[in-house]
């Protein structure tokens, strides 16, 4: 397991370099922002509704128990309180950079996948007759006998987006992708039996769940709009942990992906620092030998010369 390097790299340290680093994938997330704003603004498929197939649409019209302001706050805020704690208590930034751009591509590219299917399905919602015939008065085509509506034009292009459930599948990428969060953090997955961690870890699956139960109670989805949305939150919510993060069950499963890659450069540094001074000690000490060779040759060369001088005199 790679050594921990507690608070050596902070916001203010290496916040702007792994910002910096990542800017094309924050672009990336304004692009999807647009995209979820212009699936919303887009009239969705009208699909054929019979006066026949009303009486399992008759279920009354009445508020959300979730309002829509509350979704990004458990699917958004929620998770990046907890992420942001515990950046304060370790002090890693690629952490807390990491975490929070899988976070909310978790909850765009669900927003996008889930607002895509609904305009392409156009399924009524249980609550369609009242949305298009709020007198309780019905009017069909002559022919067809497709309904007519007579409702406020936004509140029957609202009924026309039951599948799949939007609160759902938002609470459960952003709440599914805390629980992977957390579930790498404690170590749920490390083979010592603390069932108390899966408690934790069940948590945000549970409010994500009792959000899309909300949504059948109060008549805007039908069972299978919720099971669906969930499918799709819990599934992008993976891929994009797993983008940024190591599988919880790995042995390293507790830090993203670019820490440890950071920690591998720089042991890489450091050992190439050390080989390159063994190198120069090791050049300059093979200089300092061949300097001493060089020197003792020119003072046999000497010696020998001397000899041959005293010779040539003797004879």
């Amino acid at each position: 397991m790679p050594e921990i390097q507690l608070g050596a790299h902070t916001i203010r340290s290496h916040g702007v370099a792994v910002a910096r680093f990542h800017m094309h994938d924050w672009l990336i997330l304004v692009l999807l922002i647009v995209i979820e704003v212009v699936l919303n603004v887009i009239e969705p498929f009208h699909r054929f509704v019979g006066e026949d197939m009303l009486t399992d649409l008759r279920y009354p019209l009445q508020d959300n128990t979730v309002p829509f302001w509350a979704v990004p706050l458990i699917a958004v805020v929620l998770p990046f309180a907890v992420i942001s704690v515990y950046y304060f208590i370790r002090r890693d930034v690629y952490d807390l950079h990491h975490a929070i751009l899988g976070l909310l591509f978790s909850v765009l590219i669900t927003g996008v996948i889930t607002d895509a299917i609904k305009d392409a399905v156009g399924r009524p919602r249980p609550d369609f007759f009242w949305r298009c015939f709020p007198d309780g008065r019905g009017f069909f085509h002559n022919v067809t006998r497709d309904v007519l509506c007579t409702g406020d034009k936004d509140v029957v292009k609202e009924g026309h987006k039951s599948f799949p459930s939007g609160h759902t599948s938002w609470s459960f990428a952003g709440l599914g992708f805390l629980a992977l969060y957390l579930s790498g953090k404690i170590r749920v997955f490390d083979q010592r039996g603390h069932v108390a961690k899966l408690c934790i870890v069940f948590l945000p699956l549970l409010v994500a769940a009792l959000v899309g139960v909300s949504r059948v109670d109060d008549y805007w989805h039908h069972w299978q709009d919720v099971f669906g949305g969930a499918i799709i939150g819990l599934t992008v919510a993976s891929f994009c942990y797993l983008q940024f993060f190591p599988p919880p069950y790995d042995p390293d499963g507790w830090g993203p992906h670019a820490y440890f890659q950071m920690l591998a450069d720089s042991r890489n540094v450091v050992q190439n620092s050390a080989g390159m001074n063994n190198l120069s000690v090791r050049q300059a000490e093979l200089q300092n030998v061949y300097v001493d060779q060089q020197g003792t040759s020119m003072e046999i060369s000497r010696s020998n010369t001397r000899d041959t001088t005293r010779t040539l005199e003797s004879c």
